[in-house]
C-alpha cells in the first residue's frame, strides 16, 4: 500500500473517531425534528395559498354566472326593440363568459384537487412528525441513560483499581502481621526451651549459668551435711534496728 492511501486512511479513522466523540444523537435528531417541523409549517402555508386561490376562482365564476342571465335578457329586450345587432352582441358576451366559466370550472377543480393532495400530505406529515417525536423522545432517554451508565461504569472501574491497590496493601499488611506473630512465637519456644534465655540483672548468659552452678554446688553441699547430723551456717547476722 502507497504511504500517500495509508496516511489517507488513517486520516479518516481519525477523523471519524473525532466525529463520534463529538456527535450527539440527541442533537442530530432534534435538528431533524426542527426541519420536519419547518416542512410541515410550509406544506400548511401552501395549503391556505391553495384555498385562497380556489376560494378567488369560486368567486370569479360566481361573479360570472351572476352576468349570464342578465346578457340573455338584454338579448330578448334588444330584439323586442328590433335591435338584433345589440342582441347579437350580448349573446356573444353570453357566450364568451359561458367559456370563461369552463376554463374556471377546470381551474377550480384543479386547485381543489391540489388543495385535496396537500391536506393529505399534511395530515400524513403531522402523524409522522407526531411517530419521529416520539421515538426521538425514547432514543434521547436511552441515550442519556446509556452515557449515565457508561460514566458510572467508568468510575466504578477506578474505584475497582484503587480497591484491588488496597487490597493488595491490606494483603501485604496481614502477611506481615503474620510474620512478625511467628516470629515472636519462635522466640517464646527458644526462651522456654532456655536456647534464648533472657539477661537477668544486667548479667549475660555466663554470669547467669556460673551462679545457677554456685547454687546447686551449695544445696548439694548442705544436704550432705545435714545427712551428716551437722547443723547447717545459718547466715550473717541480722542487722540491729537500734542501732
Amino acid at each position: 500500500m502507497k504511504i500517500i492511501s495509508r496516511l489517507m486512511m488513517l486520516f479518516k479513522a481519525k477523523a471519524n473517531s473525532a466525529l463520534d466523540r463529538v456527535e450527539d444523537p440527541r442533537e442530530i435528531m432534534d435538528y431533524a425534528y426542527a426541519e420536519q417541523k419547518q416542512l410541515l409549517v410550509k406544506t400548511k402555508r401552501g395549503l391556505v395559498d391553495v384555498a385562497t386561490s380556489k376560494a378567488q376562482l369560486s368567486r370569479q365564476a360566481q361573479s360570472l354566472r351572476a352576468r349570464v342571465p342578465k346578457l340573455e335578457d338584454q338579448a330578448r329586450r334588444a330584439l323586442d326593440a328590433n335591435r338584433e345587432d345589440l342582441a347579437r352582441i350580448a349573446l356573444e358576451r353570453r357566450q364568451t363568459i359561458r367559456s370563461e366559466l369552463e376554463q374556471l370550472d377546470v381551474q377550480v377543480a384543479e386547485v381543489a384537487e391540489d388543495e385535496r393532495r396537500l391536506s393529505q400530505t399534511e395530515q400524513q406529515l403531522a402523524v409522522r412528525i407526531d411517530e419521529f417525536r416520539s421515538r426521538r423522545d425514547i432514543v434521547a432517554a436511552r441515550y442519556t441513560a446509556a452515557k449515565a451508565q457508561v460514566r458510572v461504569k467508568e468510575a466504578f472501574t477506578g474505584i475497582s483499581g484503587e480497591f484491588a491497590d488496597l487490597s493488595l496493601a491490606l494483603g501485604r499488611a496481614v502477611e506481615k502481621t503474620e510474620r512478625m506473630q511467628d516470629r515472636a512465637n519462635a522466640i517464646g519456644e527458644l526462651i522456654e526451651s532456655g536456647s534464648l534465655a533472657l539477661p537477668i540483672g544486667g548479667h549475660d548468659r555466663v554470669e547467669a549459668e556460673l551462679s545457677r552452678v554456685q547454687v546447686v554446688s551449695t544445696v548439694d553441699a548442705e544436704l550432705k551435711a545435714l545427712k551428716a547430723g551437722e547443723h547447717l551456717d545459718p547466715g550473717p547476722p541480722a542487722l540491729d534496728s537500734g542501732s
